[in-house]
């Protein structure tokens, strides 16, 4: 009895010693595969300075271990007395610094190439909010090209009600889209709290900090969709901030571009439409889950006292006037922010009609986009 436990245990071990070495294999320890030449030299720089770390360690201990283990002293060998040896001081001093002037200059040659970006093709500037990214193309082709970037996990998958996607919290609603080839110059800078532009594959890490503008440039050398998420703790939703650059063909980038400017140019006659209050309802209530949901829940319910409701809110049953001066210019020395550089006319119609009709708040009324370019003037 007493050998089949034993059997049977040794079994067990070896099964979880199998299962944990499938774990660590599954585990992705490396870099991201570089998409840039930037990004290559980071892996350069990082298996040189592995080497020489590793060399060092052996030699030093190898060094260490065979002093002890030869001049021991149940061998007869006695200590050597002496104060000082000018050559070995010589040595321990040129040595060490040789070897880190050889390791600082192909890294300080890296960052001033990461730091360099004159000559840029294409501007885009980057702008970090709680808790997505917004995206304004500045200079040469896509020039006014304006939208935000929000993550798009199915909120049932966060929750454990659904089974996880393959790109589980970094999939976003519309991809940072640059041509193959072009060096890019990105923008950064925030609304409210320091985030961080973080693209690894692409080797660019930049602070966006409110009030500043900083800057860092990439030039992707094949097509692909490069993920990257926001690397400066800013809240409770800062794991819910994914980066999606997604490079194309020069021929694709055209279209894309035209296709952008015809949804903006549509997206600018809004003002002259009526929408009934079911087609209002629909939208806002897409508008609020991207927008609202992380402060406000999705009850309308909010996280007091941080967070207010609106259910039942004096806002949101109130002077619609009111309600859509705080949604388009935020509220001083609060977490509200300003949504009227976010969002367009026909959205803020939209989710301010939602807000005033959800849940417990039956108040009957209708915000057309015209009134909201007009609260703007």
């Amino acid at each position: 009895m007493a050998t089949h436990n034993k059997t049977k245990s040794r079994l067990a071990g070896l099964a979880l010693l199998a299962w944990s070495g499938m774990a660590l294999a599954a585990w992705e320890l490396n870099f991201q595969a570089p998409a840039t030449k930037a990004a290559q030299t980071v892996i350069d720089l990082h298996d040189l300075m592995m080497i020489i770390i590793v060399i060092i360690f052996i030699g030093v201990f190898a060094v260490m271990f065979y002093s002890v283990f030869a001049h021991r002293k149940s061998r007869g060998h006695q200590a050597a007395q002496f104060h000082d040896n000018t050559l070995v001081e010589i040595a321990w001093t040129v040595i060490p610094l040789l070897i880190l002037i050889g390791m600082a200059w192909p890294a300080t040659k890296a960052v001033l190439n990461m730091r360099d970006t004159a000559q840029a093709d294409i501007t885009i500037k980057a702008t970090g909010y709680q808790w997505k990214w917004g995206y304004d193309y500045l200079k040469v082709e896509g020039e006014g090209i304006r939208f935000m970037s929000l993550m798009s996990t199915p909120p049932e998958q966060i929750r454990g009600a659904a089974a996880k996607g393959g790109n589980y919290l970094l999939e976003v609603d519309q991809h940072l889209v640059v041509p193959v080839g072009k060096k890019i110059r990105v923008l950064t800078t925030a609304t409210d709290v320091i985030h961080s532009w973080w693209v690894p594959a692409l080797a660019v890490k930049q602070d966006a900090i409110p009030g500043y503008v900083r800057d860092t440039w990439f030039k992707a050398e094949k097509e692909g969709i490069y993920r990257g998420q926001c690397a400066e703790l800013c809240g409770k939703d800062h794991a819910f901030m994914p980066i999606v650059v997604e490079v194309v063909s020069a021929e694709k980038y055209s279209q894309w571009v035209g296709a952008q400017k015809q949804q903006m140019a549509a997206t600018a006659d809004e003002g002259a439409k009526t929408y009934s209050l079911a087609e209002l309802m629909s939208r806002g209530e897409k508008v609020y889950a991207a927008n609202c949901v992380a402060c406000h829940q999705a009850n309308g319910k909010g996280l007091p006292p941080a967070f207010p409701a609106l259910d039942g809110s004096k806002i949101a049953k109130g002077s619609k006037a009111a309600h859509i001066d705080i949604v388009l210019n935020g509220k001083l020395n609060t977490a509200m922010a300003a949504y009227g550089g976010q969002l367009g006319d026909g959205d803020i119609a939209a989710v301010v009609t939602y807000e005033r009709n959800a849940w417990g708040n039956k108040a009957g009324d209708v915000v057309q986009p015209a009134e909201i370019r007009a609260a703007r003037k």
